[in-house]
C-alpha cells in the first residue's frame, strides 16, 4: 500500500488569489451580520481593500519572478495552477478593473441616493412588493462578494494549469455574472430576460466544455496540459477523439470570448444588464477568457497547432465581420458597444494566431502573447470608461440609451461627448489613441505568423467599424436635440474616478505604449 503525502501549497504565491477569495467571503458574513444601513460602505471599503492588497501580492510576485534572463514561472497546486509571467500580468490587471468596477457598483448618485442594483431582486416587476422596496430605499449590496467571488473565478480561469481546474475557474466567474445581470432597478423584465439567456446558453456551453474535457482525457489519459500536449506529440494513432474534444473545449471557450457564430447572448446581456455590470463584465471577462483560451491552445494543444489555427482562422474572420457588420443597424447605444466587442473578439483572435516564439520572428519582433496581452490592456480600460460614460446620460425614468436621445450631446455636456468620442476614436484605433498600438501589435504579430487573410479582413472590419462610431460623434456634434434633448447626471467621485482611470490608460497607452508593450514583452511565454 502506497504512503499518504500531504499536497504542497505555495502559499507564497497564490496569496492574492486566496485574499480575494477571502474578502468574498467576509463579504457574505457582512450581509449576515452587519445593519443594513452600513452594509454597502463596509462592502465597498472591504472590497476595495482586498482589492488593493491583492494587487501588492502580484506586484510582489511578479518582482520575484523576475531575473536577468525575462520572466519565470513555475507550476504549483499540484499542477493545477500555473504562475508564471501571463498569469501575473493578467492578474495584475484584472485586479485594476475590478477596482474600477467597485467604484461603478458602489455609485449612489445617479439613482437619487440608492444604487443601480434592484431593491429586492425576487419581487416580480411592477407589483407592490417591488415598489415598496423602492420606497425604502433597499439595495442589494450582495452585489459585491458576487462580484469577488467572480474576480477570484477569473483569477483561477486564467492561472489554470489542468482541465478539471479549468472548468472549476470557469463556472466560478460565470454563477456570479448570471445573478448579477438580473439585478437591474430599472427596466427589470429587460434585465431578468437578458440573466436568463446568459445563464441557458451559458450552461449548454459549459456542457460542451465538460464534454471535451471528457474526450480529451479519453485520448491523452491526463488532465494536466503538459500530459495532454506530450500525449499529442508522442501519439502516432487515430486523433478523431482528440479533434472532437479540442472542438468542443473550443465551443466552450468562444462562447465565454463572444466569438462568431457563439455570440447571441452578447448584445442580449448587455443591454439588459446594470450597466455598471456591463462595464465590468465587458472588460473583465474578455482579459480572464482570452488568458485561458492562449494557455489551453498554447500549452495543452500547442503540438496539434495545425488543427486549430484553421478553425481560429475562420472564427476570427466571421466574428469580425459579424460585429462590424450588425453593429451598424443598432439604435441602442448599449448593443452598438455589444456587437463592437464581439468585433474586437475577431481582433483579438487574430492576435492569437500571431508566432509565438521571438526566435522564430526575430529580434525586436511582437510575439502573439505581447501582442493580445496588450490588446487587452487597451480594450479593457477603454470598453469600461465607455460604459460608464453611458451610466451619465439618462431621462426621467434612468438611463437614456436610444441614439436618438445622444443627439446634441455635445452642446448639452461637452466633457461626457468628448470623453465618450475619445473611447470611440480608440475602439476606430485611430492613431495617438490606446485602440491604435493595440491593433498594430495584433496586426503585426500575425502578419509575422503568415495569417495575412485574416489581417485583411481585419482591417476592412475596422474601416467599417470606424463608421458606426464616427456615427455617434458626428449624432452627438452635429444633430440637433431630439425632443427635451439629452440630459447628463453628474456623478460622485466613485464614477468619476473609473472614467477618469479609462482616459488616462487610453491616453497614455496611444502616445507612450513603450513601458507596458515591453512589460507584456518581458512576461515571456506560458510555463509547462
Amino acid at each position: 500500500m502506497s504512503e499518504f503525502s500531504k499536497p504542497v501549497i505555495e502559499y507564497g504565491q497564490l496569496w492574492p488569489l486566496l485574499v480575494i477569495f477571502g474578502v468574498a467571503c467576509a463579504g457574505v458574513l457582512v450581509e449576515a451580520f452587519a445593519p443594513r444601513a452600513l452594509r454597502a460602505r463596509t462592502q465597498t471599503w472591504l472590497s476595495l481593500a482586498g482589492l488593493t492588497a491583492a494587487f501588492v501580492g502580484v506586484v510582489v510576485i511578479g518582482t520575484g519572478l523576475s531575473d536577468n534572463d525575462g520572466w519565470r514561472g513555475g507550476i504549483v497546486m499540484e499542477g493545477a495552477l500555473a504562475v508564471d509571467g501571463p498569469t501575473v500580468f493578467l492578474w495584475g490587471l484584472l485586479l485594476l478593473i475590478s477596482a474600477a468596477g467597485v467604484l461603478l457598483f458602489a455609485e449612489r448618485k445617479l439613482e437619487a441616493g440608492v444604487s443601480a442594483f434592484a431593491g429586492q431582486a425576487a419581487a416580480l416587476p411592477g407589483t407592490e412588493a417591488e415598489r415598496e422596496a423602492s420606497t425604502q430605499g433597499l439595495d442589494h449590496t450582495e452585489v459585491f462578494p458576487l462580484m469577488m467571488f467572480a474576480v477570484a473565478g477569473m483569477m483561477m480561469f486564467t492561472s489554470a494549469n489542468d482541465l478539471l481546474t479549468m472548468f472549476v475557474g470557469l463556472e466560478v466567474l460565470s454563477l456570479p455574472l448570471y445573478l448579477l445581470s438580473g439585478l437591474a432597478r430599472r427596466r427589470r423584465l429587460l434585465s431578468q430576460e437578458a440573466a436568463l439567456k446568459y445563464f441557458l446558453l451559458g450552461a449548454f456551453s459549459s456542457g460542451f466544455f465538460i464534454y471535451g474535457i471528457a474526450l480529451v482525457y479519453g485520448y491523452s489519459g491526463s488532465m494536466n496540459f503538459a500530459g495532454i500536449n506530450e500525449a499529442i506529440a508522442n501519439s502516432t494513432g487515430n486523433r478523431g477523439l482528440l479533434l472532437a474534444g479540442m472542438g468542443l473545449l473550443a465551443v466552450g471557450m468562444l462562447f465565454k470570448v463572444g466569438a462568431a457564430p457563439f455570440q447571441a447572448w452578447t448584445p442580449d446581456v448587455y443591454q439588459g444588464a446594470p450597466t455598471a455590470v456591463t462595464a465590468f463584465m465587458s472588460a473583465a471577462t474578455k482579459v480572464a477568457a482570452f488568458g485561458a483560451l492562449m494557455r489551453l491552445f498554447y500549452v495543452a494543444f500547442g503540438s496539434e497547432r495545425w488543427s486549430w489555427v484553421p478553425l481560429l482562422w475562420v472564427v476570427a474572420i466571421l466574428t469580425m465581420l459579424v460585429g462590424s457588420v450588425l453593429a451598424i443597424a443598432q439604435s441602442d447605444v448599449k448593443r452598438m458597444l455589444a456587437y463592437s466587442a464581439i468585433a474586437h473578439t475577431g481582433f483579438l483572435l487574430t492576435g492569437v494566431l500571431g508566432a509565438r516564439s521571438s526566435g522564430v520572428l526575430g529580434e525586436g519582433a511582437i510575439t502573439s502573447t505581447q501582442a493580445v496581452l496588450f490588446y487587452l490592456v487597451t480594450y479593457a480600460f477603454t470598453t469600461l470608461g465607455a460604459f460608464a460614460v453611458v451610466s451619465l446620460v439618462r431621462d426621467g425614468s434612468g438611463e437614456s440609451t436610444h441614439l436618438s436621445r445622444w443627439a446634441g450631446l455635445g452642446k448639452v455636456s461637452p466633457v461626457v461627448a468628448g470623453v465618450f468620442a475619445l473611447f470611440l476614436l480608440s475602439m476606430a484605433g485611430i492613431p495617438l489613441t490606446a485602440g491604435f498600438t493595440g491593433k498594430w501589435a495584433v496586426f503585426a504579430s500575425a502578419m509575422s505568423a503568415g495569417a495575412w487573410p485574416v489581417v485583411l479582413v481585419a482591417v476592412l472590419s475596422s474601416a467599417i467599424a470606424a463608421f458606426f462610431y464616427l456615427r455617434v460623434i458626428v449624432l452627438m456634434y452635429f444633430s440637433d436635440p431630439v425632443g427635451p434633448g439629452p440630459s447628463v447626471t453628474l456623478p460622485s467621485a466613485l464614477t468619476t474616478s473609473a472614467i477618469a482611470l479609462g482616459v488616462a490608460a487610453t491616453v497614455v497607452l496611444g502616445i507612450v505604449p513603450g513601458p507596458v508593450l515591453d512589460l507584456a514583452g518581458a512576461m515571456g511565454a506560458f510555463v509547462r
